[in-house]
């Protein structure tokens, strides 16, 4: 069971992060605008929601090992259909359905966790997360040196990188057939059906909101870190997706070593503090220049605990609901992600790169803000998490 959760969080960090040395020769062979690159990654997060909208469902009727197993298999099939591609809206359609089956998995992992991590429940989310921060260190330099990988005496480019790559995802498969999932509680099942007791939770919407910055904050550099570099500073790709590996690095090694302090510290605190760490680096990363590039990467030891500390949290505050909570969460910052992905391209293209990646850096502030309002709910309840 640990092996499906552990390496499906490597796949999961392999599928989300291999798109940034990707995106500048994506962008160049498709002729994109800055606003429709940012538009590209909007139409993904819309793939992404869909999927979280229904994902609920599906594990409910068809169980979480058949839900890993189609997952896994489509992930590996979209790899085809990505580097197949000739077109500009077929390759879109083309990630639009990869990012469909991204969102399931996603939903998938982070419900067979909580079902799992009964005890110790913010380091084991932390650990978990930990393989993806694993991945998606090594994911950047992987899909640089694939792209230069030659067949048959032309480059493999990063349609061949894409099939490539994410044939990886079948591997869990293996460990999905062979494991024993956990089931759902009796009283997880009377409470699965609640989204109108979370809509009307105030709590429940300053997650959302919380978490909505968080994931914008730690998904977009994935997306924008690599162009950001060599377009504002000129770097080349490979020292580019260095800088993206050193941030990843910093992430994982921080869900590896802060995600014990989160149970002893406490889950809401940890958000506030680390999330407002983030956004600093960030911030003052960009305010330094060329100099500062070191702090970009810094940042990611900030935001790394957040969105597994989340998650975390949802198991604590509605433990005989953790099912509902988590696809209600997630399903809804979806929608404020496609926001967030359009903002950035939009920014960049009328303002350029620093101001658009600046948003990165205050949507971390904004997470340690929603952190802040949240405490003090919770304090005046008295359920301090």
């Amino acid at each position: 069971m640990l092996a499906v959760v552990f390496v499906g969080y490597l796949i999961f960090g392999i599928s989300e992060n291999m798109k940034g040395p990707a995106l500048p020769r994506m962008q160049e062979d498709f002729r994109l605008e800055e606003w429709q690159l940012g538009l590209l990654l909007a139409f993904n997060s819309l793939g992404f929601l869909l999927a979280c909208s229904f994902a609920g469902r599906i594990v409910q009727t068809i169980g979480l090992r058949t839900a890993c197993l189609l997952t896994f298999g489509f992930m590996a099939a979209s790899g085809w259909l990505i580097g197949s591609a000739q077109g500009f809206v077929p390759f879109a359609g083309a990630f639009f359905f990869f990012y469909v089956w991204n969102g399931l998995l996603e939903i998938a992992l982070a419900v067979l966790s909580a079902r799992l991590f009964t005890k110790n429940t913010g380091f084991m989310m932390n650990l978990s997360h930990f393989f993806y921060g694993l991945s998606s260190t090594g994911a950047p330099l992987a899909a640089t040196g694939m792209m230069a990988w030659s067949v048959g005496g032309e480059a493999l480019g990063w349609r061949g990188m894409y099939t490539v790559l994410l044939l990886t995802c079948a591997l869990p498969m293996l460990p999905a057939l062979l494991a024993k999932f956990p089931k759902e509680s009796a009283a997880q099942a009377e409470a699965r059906v609640t989204w109108r007791s979370f809509m009307r939770d105030k709590v429940a919407w300053c997650v959302v909101v919380l978490l909505a910055f968080g994931v914008t904050a730690e998904l977009a550099v994935g997306g924008w870190l690599v162009n950001f570099l060599e377009k504002s500073y000129g770097w080349d790709t490979v020292r580019a997706s260095g800088m993206l590996s050193a941030f990843f690095f910093c992430f994982t090694i921080a869900r590896l070593v802060l995600g014990p302090l989160t149970d002893r510290f406490g889950f809401v605190k940890s958000i506030v503090l680390f999330a407002g760490f983030s956004g600093a680096c960030t911030c003052v990363g960009i305010l330094l220049g060329e100099p500062g590039a070191a702090l970009l990467a810094l940042a990611g030891a900030g935001i790394a605990p957040v969105y597994p500390t989340v998650m975390a949290f949802l198991a604590k505050r509605y433990p005989h609901g953790t099912d509902a909570a988590i696809t209600f969460t997630v399903t809804t910052i979806g929608i404020l992600g496609i926001v967030g992905n359009f903002l950035i391209g939009a920014a960049t293209d009328a303002l350029g790169y620093r101001a658009g990646y600046s948003l990165i850096g205050f949507s971390a502030l904004g997470c340690a803000a929603a952190g802040v309002v949240l405490y003090r709910w919770l304090h005046k309840e008295g359920r301090v998490i």
